[in-house]
């Protein structure tokens, strides 16, 4: 493993990731649709394009024995054929151009949400099969893209599929900010009886996870054609850990409740006037986002820790450490 490309690269995760291979000594390119700062990282080349675009792709690929494909559109609203142009076709151009320019390793990020239904998911492991039942078109999408990509291991090209969940921390450009504004409007509710219990990943531990996983796929055959979840290792109460981050920043915290079976059909009358409309702006709840709010969902990562040597470097209660001190230190 010499040269690595990061698709997402401008990402959360994708930046984080960027560091950690710099850090190691690696040579790193990125690939996102808009140029962005590498300050953090000089010397680290870009590639601006769309990777529906084959060719730009190619080009890119060039002289790359590993990718790292972070690249995704993700939410829990919008129109089936974007999320498809890039969770499926876009994924399909990597492979494509990883098998034209011999690239010799890819990681794939997808997600827990492509095992996950209206049932509490508890202690899971990675035999569990995908859901029958999609709430929305991220889901899907990915759900079929992680599908071609395990498919497209091979002895040329091996692949492996890490499934984080919940990624947050420093720099974080949708979960927190989601949170923190919610909290200020005392938008939020406890969906459900408030007991459910979720796995959380900071985004160092991700991160790190990433970089594992490429490194390992060119020392072992192990984790090819493998699915590996990552998290802290620890589910958290969903809601305690929301309060916890509240109670640090002096914002309310969230009691007030609503049942798991109204916002449900809240979220289906939602979704039915939004469609009928042709609404863009994201609902402020749907299916998908009350199941994920009202269910526990925490999964074993035993094989990550085999595999891959993966450990969560950063606690729990260190990330939120680290958070709290980066809120009350910007803008957000």
């Amino acid at each position: 493993m010499r040269k690595v490309i990061v698709t997402g690269g401008s990402g959360f995760i994708g930046q984080a990731v960027v560091r950690h291979l710099v850090a190691e000594g690696f040579e790193v390119a990125t690939l996102a649709r808009t140029p962005h700062s590498t300050s953090e990282s000089p010397g680290v080349h870009q590639f601006s394009g769309d990777i529906a675009d084959l060719d730009f792709l190619n080009n890119a690929f060039v002289g790359i024995d590993t990718v790292i494909h972070l690249a995704a559109k993700t939410g829990i609203w919008g129109r089936k054929e974007d999320f498809f142009k890039t969770n499926v076709i876009g994924t399909q151009n990597v492979l494509a151009a990883c098998k034209q320019c011999g690239v010799s390793a890819l990681v794939f990020a997808s997600t827990p949400s492509v095992v996950f239904d209206k049932n509490d998911l508890c202690g899971i492991n990675e035999r569990t099969p995908y859901s029958h039942n999609y709430l929305c078109h991220y889901t899907h999408s990915k759900s079929i893209a992680e599908g071609l990509a395990l498919a497209a291991n091979s002895e040329s090209l091996k692949v492996t599929v890490l499934r984080p969940n919940l990624v947050w921390g420093p720099g974080d450009t949708n979960l927190i900010p989601r949170l923190l504004g919610q909290a200020r409007c005392s938008q939020l509710r406890r969906i459900g009886d408030g007991r459910n219990l979720v796995d959380v990943t900071y985004i160092d531990n991700a991160a790190d996870a990433f970089v594992l996983a490429a490194k390992r796929l060119h020392e072992s055959d192990d984790p090819a054609g493998k699915v590996y979840f990552i998290s802290q290792g620890e589910p958290v109460n969903l809601w305690n850990w929301i309060n916890k981050f509240f109670r640090r920043l002096d914002l309310p915290v969230v009691e007030r409740r609503l049942s798991f079976s109204r916002a449900y059909y809240w979220g289906m009358l939602t979704e039915a006037c939004y469609s009928l409309f042709r609404i863009k702006k994201e609902p402020c709840m749907t299916r998908f986002l009350a199941v994920q709010l009202a269910r526990s969902h925490w999964f074993s990562i035993e094989n990550a820790i085999r595999d891959l040597g993966y450990t969560p470097k950063v606690t729990t209660a260190d990330g939120i450490n680290r958070v709290v001190d980066w809120v009350k230190n910007s803008s957000i």
